[in-house]
């Protein structure tokens, strides 16, 4: 037998569906856990293995330490043994941050920072020449010997280019001894109440000393020299008698033509979170909002009366029109003038405001003598809406009118202007940034080798860190990023990545690691390339334990348990586990489809549509190629393609925000496209994506199918509620009255741990029920509010089978295979396949119209193979209502059960962004430059 050293023992594990089971995990190993959806993998691997390690982390702090972290609590487990320090990455995205990029998340950027810093050449944004700083003894020998025996200056500048009278500087520099300045290229002598014009820019010097230069007087140059110094911190000129264009010296980075300096370079003058390094417009974010004029006047051809002005709605007895009435009188137009003829001047005023007064006539203000006002604007009005002292209503108002726009200062590169002109091989910090991570690894091999001796003997460490964490990122299939791009795009599964590729550069050992589905969002063809990674991390000397449903990756692990044999309460066993090849000779689910004796078969026939199709011609977003992309209505249509080839830029962010603009008048731009047609054969558009229903615990499968709101009523109307005088309200946990107000309703209570992730503990007074003990006591057939609420779907099935206003949506729920889950479950404990489920189940239990546009971005994240069956049902029995179902996949059993498949690629990133090939999978499977087509072929049997 094992030793314990070699193996992790869970012994009783009872969280949430565990069945009390005992298990024994290899350490040092790849094992993969997997199973249905629900089947206790999540609560085997993150609420008992990686919840204990967590809570024995926390244990070897000091009791001074504790005290500030609260206690966590054990999970529902007899014993543990076995068991590492403990890594959990999981598929949950990364936060909302707008500063946060790929750079910054893999601290990659900080590498390059330090680089930039100490090996980067300065060069001047006035005249592109190489900036340069001196010694005093190399100032010294320069004057010497460039203006030997000449009658020279030697000046110290003091303002350069800015308004001012500078009376009180000029008595300054009389009081130290000074007899003399240049002012704006000439010499004037200091006196008594000397002031310049205040509104005009001026340059300013003082004269430090008149000689001739020679090597005998060297120790007055010497003294003079380092006065200048001083009294120009750190800057110093030398001006010939009767020249006019100064030589300039510093100790600084200089321009040696124009005199501007740069601070010495430290890293953070290369970062966009620093006030150092930042672009002072739009503060290191990259864009700016600014007010869209067409947004404010979308049709021209209305008159300010009627309502062309939107902010300001139709005409109204009130102060704001009776001011643009006085504006038109100055102007000579009327408010039943169309926009379109109204003067330039006279809009500018009722845009950008006036501060001539305004003569009110015949209003309550004033009488047919007038009355006096100026006008803010329009414009003005939005952006003082906008601020932060106004309510939250007002600034979702304004911000209808705001449009986000690439800052015009850095041209989007977040960094200012000094940051941006120190160079290595010719390139910025901010263009090395943009490009992908494959040509970003091509151009730092043999960098060296460009760069001078000096910058060599800085550079050669820094660049092996980084070649060394840009392999990992590239090994785990993120070539396609770029270190620039905001982490706020990126999606479960690439963030999941980026994380697991800067774990694999920490070179820990022995440490567990705990991973949710890394393979979402990757292509079959780069599946092999993270198992490597995978493979790699467990070689370092770490166990790698994954939560996966991927097919090669069962099959290239040492060990896979297989949960089940259902989900919820009906699963929560361990049905089989050892090797691949044990587990293919095992009797369970996961083996019939590993086996395919069991298997998702092919439609009878591919559906051809309704004969209408929407057609975006010309779309250029992101790294799309101009493209031109079909998509026959009232079909299942799949976008393949790999990682990075521009789906989801295709689907998400052109498709989808022009039908919602087009159907219910969005804010939200498309990315750039020439034309669409077809837009007449839709009338709705549903996007199902896998964000959370929620961002608290309040969020739950009840709440957000509205099934809630007739449980409630359902409570209310029984005999006790109506004694009591219960209303529906008196059954939420949002509302003071029925629920516990220890925990607001919550029914648990949220410890901050500070540096570790906030803990949620089951609140002391409501034992987690939510409620108090008088709502607690009305009862449905035995049933509180609160033993409702914790139903799974298919219990609350059986509980309601005679309410059919409730049982209708909870057999759709049950339906899309969530029978699991409980009604009250929060909706931060839901995967991001569940949410999109349960939005799916939402949607399904509304009246389509025949002409919906249904978008699933990955609806298989989570999913067995079993799933994935019940979930192609659904979809199809969308399409055959008439309804269009576009999903974004890499799956091949949903791929290969498309009626049409479009496929993007041929790589990612800048070598992606074509239409490759689309037609049925028959279609795309004889096509040889498409990768999805040749798994098409190879797997499927295409």
């Amino acid at each position: 037998m094992e030793s314990d050293l070699e193996q992790i023992e869970v012994l009783g594990a009872r969280v949430h569906n565990l069945q009390n089971i005992d298990i024994t995990i290899p350490r040092n190993e790849l094992v993969v856990i997997t199973g249905l959806s629900g089947s206790g993998k999540s609560s085997l691997a993150f609420d008992t293995i990686y919840a204990e390690g967590q809570r024995r982390y926390i244990e070897t702090f000091s009791a001074y330490a504790r005290q500030f972290l609260g206690g966590l609590e054990r999970p529902d487990v007899d014993k543990i043994t076995g068991l590492s320090p403990v890594i959990s990455i999981e598929q949950k995205t990364t936060g909302k941050n707008p500063r946060s990029t790929v750079g910054t998340t893999t601290e990659i950027y900080d590498f390059f920072r330090l680089l930039y810093a100490r090996a980067g050449e300065a060069i001047s944004y006035e005249t592109g020449e190489k900036m340069v700083k001196y010694t005093d003894r190399q100032i010294l020998d320069l004057i010497l010997s460039q203006f030997d025996d000449k009658n020279v200056y030697i000046l110290a500048p003091m303002v350069k280019g800015r308004k001012g009278h500078y009376k009180e500087l000029f008595e300054q520099i009389r009081k130290k001894g000074f007899l003399n300045v240049r002012v704006d290229g000439e010499i004037k002598e200091i006196k008594h109440g000397m002031k310049l014009d205040r509104y005009k820019n001026h340059f300013v010097e003082v004269v430090v000393d008149k000689l001739k230069v020679s090597s005998k007087d060297q120790k007055r140059l010497e003294e003079s020299v380092a006065l200048a110094m001083k009294q120009g911190k750190n800057i110093m000129m030398v001006l010939e008698k009767d020249g006019d264009k100064p030589r300039y010296f510093s100790r600084q980075l200089m321009c040696p033509t124009t005199g501007i300096s740069y601070n010495e370079p430290a890293p953070h003058n290369f970062s966009f979170n620093s006030p150092q390094g930042a672009c002072p417009k739009c503060k290191g974010l990259g864009f700016v909002d600014e007010i869209d004029t067409e947004k404010i006047i979308p049709n021209a051809n209305t008159s300010i009366h009627s309502g062309g002005i939107v902010p300001l709605g139709r005409y109204k007895n009130s102060l704001i029109f009776w001011q643009l009435e006085a504006i038109a009188e100055r102007h000579g137009f009327t408010l039943k003038t169309a926009i379109k003829n109204i003067p330039e001047e006279g809009l500018d005023e009722i845009l950008h405001g006036t501060t001539e007064p305004l003569r009110l006539k015949n209003t309550p203000l004033g009488n047919s003598s007038g009355y006096a006002l100026s006008f803010d604007g329009v414009i003005n009005y939005i952006h003082n809406q906008q601020s932060n002292d106004t309510s939250q209503k007002a600034r979702k108002w304004a911000n209808q009118f705001i449009r986000e726009t690439v800052c015009p200062a850095c041209k989007g590169q977040r960094l200012n202007r000094e940051a941006l002109h120190f160079m290595i091989d010719g390139k910025n910090i901010a263009e090395i940034s943009k490009m992908d991570l494959n040509d970003l690894f091509a151009w730092t091999q043999g960098l060296e080798d460009r760069l001078s001796k000096k910058q060599r003997t800085i550079a050669t460490e820094i660049l092996k860190e980084i070649r060394s964490r840009l392999g990992f990122m590239l090994d785990v299939g993120l070539e396609y990023l770029a270190l620039n791009r905001s982490a706020m795009t990126l999606s479960g599964g690439e963030s999941q990545r980026i994380r697991l590729a800067t774990q694999i550069g920490s070179q820990l050992v022995n440490v567990l690691y705990i991973l949710d589905e890394p393979s979402i969002g990757l292509h079959q063809r780069d599946n092999h390339r993270l198992i490597d990674s995978l493979k790699q991390l467990r070689d370092t000397g770490n166990s790698v334990l994954v939560v996966e449903h991927d097919k090669d990756m069962m099959m290239a692990a040492d060990h896979v348990v297989d949960m089940g044999p259902h989900a919820g309460r009906h699963g929560g066993e361990v049905v089989a586990q050892g090797t691949p090849m044990e587990i293919l000779n095992a009797k369970s689910l996961t083996a019939d489809y590993l086996k395919k004796v069991k298997e998702i078969p092919l439609p009878a026939e591919r559906r051809t549509g309704n004969g209408n199709h929407l057609v975006i011609k010309g779309a250029s977003g992101n790294n799309l190629k101009k493209i031109d992309a079909s998509f026959p209505l009232g079909t299942l249509i799949c976008v393949t393609g790999v990682s990075g080839s521009g789906k989801s830029t295709l689907i998400n962010e052109t498709l989808y925000p022009i039908l919602n603009q087009h159907i219910y008048n969005s804010v939200k731009d498309p990315l750039p496209y020439k034309k669409v047609e077809g837009l007449e054969f839709v009338d709705k558009v549903v996007d199902v994506d896998q964000a959370p229903l929620g961002r608290t615990p309040r969020s739950n499968p009840a709440t957000y199918t509205k099934l809630f709101d007739d449980i409630r009523k359902l409570f209310a109307g029984l005999p006790e509620a109506k004694i009591r005088a219960y209303k529906p309200g008196r059954f939420s946990f949002n509302v003071a009255g029925g629920r516990c107000e220890t925990c607001k309703g919550a029914g648990v209570q949220v410890i901050e741990m500070n540096f570790l992730p906030d803990v949620m503990v089951e609140c002391p007074d409501c034992r987690g029920k939510r409620y108090n003990r008088e709502t607690l006591e009305v009862r449905y057939k035995g049933k509180s509010i609160s033993d409702v609420l914790n139903m799974t779907i298919n219990q609350a099935v059986e509980f309601f089978e005679n309410i059919p206003s409730l049982i209708q949506r909870l057999s759709v729920l049950q339906e899309v295979g969530l029978g699991y889950i409980k009604l009250g479950q929060p909706s931060t404990t839901l995967s991001g396949g569940e949410s999109q489920r349960v939005k799916l189940a939402s949607e399904l239990a509304k009246k389509d119209t025949g002409k919906t546009v249904y978008i699933l971005d990955e609806p298989t994240t989570g999913l067995h193979f079993e799933d994935i069956r019940v979930l192609l049902e659904v979809l199809n029995r969308l399409v055959g209502r008439g309804n269009t179902v576009i999903v974004i996949e890499h799956n091949l059993d949903v791929i290969k059960t498309a009626d049409y498949l479009i496929d993007i690629g041929p790589e990612g990133g800048a070598r992606g962004g074509k239409v490759l090939v689309s037609g049925t999978p028959e279609e795309v499977a004889n096509s040889k430059k498409s990768f999805t087509g040749q798994f098409l072929k190879n797997d499927e049997g295409l």
